[in-house]
């Protein structure tokens, strides 16, 4: 009754990997998988009856080059899990990951020239992959490359194409991090050489983060994602303060689930005390919705707790 901040299973979105080929268990990541285009329908059907409010597809294609031709084809494998997932009648909210990084030979967000990631190139592929998407009934799309006026470049393509309602979650404020690790190896997405420090924040920002935050808003973004969580609490309340009025959105990425799930196996830590305490701590920051892999399993343990 006196509970400051509440926590349910709609407060969370859920993320699926979804491949044609080589499904089955992530390296790093106890009780994640890849899964095919009918095992994540059926996923997303628990996730339905779960309680949680929406998905977030990845896409492992089977083949990948230097310029993410998979990335934009309608026949790919995200476009076709989102038509297998809206044939299923499903009230879930279908939101895409719209990066290169699974689709290039090279495994950097953007296409290169020289050897280096080049933003100007990059962005009407990503554009495309977005409409691409929105084409096949995604409702949000999510770009997660950090280039500069990815946002613009998508929001005009959308428009243009008849998409004007599909919604953008921009990753606004997405810290170099070395808690990515598991999630690198789940999406195949680890870059080649190099590292992303040149396009993702500095963990020593804030401010920046503010600015990233309007750039973004400006050109039409329609909801932010902060990521990682727990180590950016603060950018989440910083940002909750001083741009009240924004819909956040924050991502518990994959190290922090590994983390719990390592030290929980190893009888150090009661792993659902431990999750929902974190998953509250994401709400309380500031963030309106909460991605997660735990989110499944959490659903579970509110249900147990109110019954």
């Amino acid at each position: 009754m006196v509970r400051e901040t509440q926590l349910s299973p709609a407060h969370f979105i859920y993320p699926i990997f979804v491949t044609r080929s080589n499904p089955g268990a992530i390296h790093g990541m106890p009780d994640v998988y890849r899964y095919t285009i009918d095992e994540a329908v059926q996923v997303a059907r628990k996730v339905e009856q779960a309680g949680i409010s929406g998905i977030l597809l990845f896409g492992i294609p089977q083949s990948k080059d230097e310029t993410a031709t998979q990335a934009v084809s309608s026949t790919g494998i995200i476009p076709d899990t989102i038509q297998a997932i809206k044939r299923a009648n499903l009230n879930l909210v279908i939101i895409t990951d719209v990066c290169i990084c699974s689709y290039t030979s090279h495994g950097h967000c953007g296409i290169l020239q020289d050897q280096v990631v080049s933003n100007d190139p990059t962005l009407p592929v990503i554009a495309e992959m977005a409409k691409v998407h929105a084409d096949s009934g995604a409702d949000i799309v999510a770009p997660s490359g950090m280039m500069d006026h990815q946002v613009h470049a998508i929001r005009e393509q959308l428009d243009c194409s008849g998409h004007e309602h599909v919604s953008i979650l921009s990753y606004s404020v997405k810290y170099a991090s070395a808690f990515y690790g598991p999630f690198r190896d789940a999406a195949g997405g680890a870059p080649q050489f190099g590292d992303r420090k040149t396009h993702q924040m500095d963990c020593s920002n804030a401010q920046e983060a503010l600015r990233e935050v309007d750039m973004d808003i400006e050109e039409g973004a329609d909801l932010i994602m902060i990521k990682p969580a727990l180590s950016y609490l603060d950018i989440i309340r910083l940002i909750k303060d001083q741009r009240p009025h924004l819909s956040l959105v924050a991502y518990n990425v994959s190290g922090e689930y590994a983390m719990i799930k390592a030290a929980s196996a190893q009888g150090w830590m009661d792993e659902s005390t431990a999750v929902l305490e974190v998953l509250t701590s994401i709400r309380r920051a500031g963030a309106q919705s909460v991605i997660s892999y735990h989110a499944l399993d959490a659903a579970n343990w509110l249900q147990e707790l109110s019954t």
